[in-house]
């Protein structure tokens, strides 16, 4: 488990996809503090599995279900990621419940500066959407940020100077994507509902109505 708490921002040495999968090798200082093989770590919000580790750096492998569901497979030589360790047990939880199991991928639509802080604003599928309530928590790229704003099709979030400056978000163009993972309390609470009544879900939307009726 991770909390979206950005340790540090490595850099991509290799990539070697074949296929779907492969594996990648990342330059980083941090991260690497009592991390052993077989440990985590959340690589631009994705939870990968440490295979090799060097002096200044770290492999993991890429399955095919993480290439075809983040922007893992798509990074190349000298690209900043966002990394963070898994959460110790006593560890102080600052930013929300983060699995490094990402939902899908989003757009940046636009960036605009409003005085400290820039809005930016994320285009992404209806299930992810449905998923996403204002003020609520998500993972971008593996950073805990609070909802500033959602519609149908986009939500947006503000960025304040020193997640700016700790993290690769700001750095991305408009047009580029970025790796989403809901608030999995929110995953749960839908599964649940349509469990109990029957159904089977097909790009559901939970709702305040939904929750009212159900007393959550």
């Amino acid at each position: 488990m991770f909390t979206g708490i950005v340790e540090e921002i490595g850099k991509v040495n290799s990539l070697s996809i074949n296929g779907n999968s492969g594996q990648i090798n990342i330059r980083a200082v941090k991260v690497l503090e009592d991390t052993k093989i077989g440990d985590s770590i959340c690589v631009n919000g994705v939870c990968l599995t440490v295979i090799k580790i060097g002096r200044d750096c770290f492999t993991a492998d890429i399955m095919a279900e993480t290439a075809r569901r983040s922007n893992l497979g798509k990074l190349k030589y000298g690209d900043f990621v966002n990394l963070e360790r898994a959460l110790q047990a006593g560890g102080r939880f600052g930013g929300h419940i983060v699995s490094g199991h990402i939902d899908g991928v989003g757009n940046i639509l636009s960036k605009n500066v409003e005085e400290n802080a820039v809005w930016v604003k994320i285009a992404a599928d209806m299930d992810i959407i449905g998923l996403i309530v204002q003020k609520g928590s998500i993972a971008i790229d593996g950073i805990s940020l609070t909802v500033a704003d959602v519609c149908d099709k986009d939500f947006s979030v503000s960025v304040i100077p020193h997640t700016a400056g700790e993290t690769t978000l700001l750095n991305k163009n408009v047009g580029e994507e970025v790796n989403l993972e809901n608030d999995v309390v929110g995953k749960y609470v839908e599964r649940l509902l349509f469990i109990k009544e029957g159904e089977k879900k097909q790009n559901s939307m939970l709702t305040m109505e939904m929750l009212r009726d159900y007393e959550i």
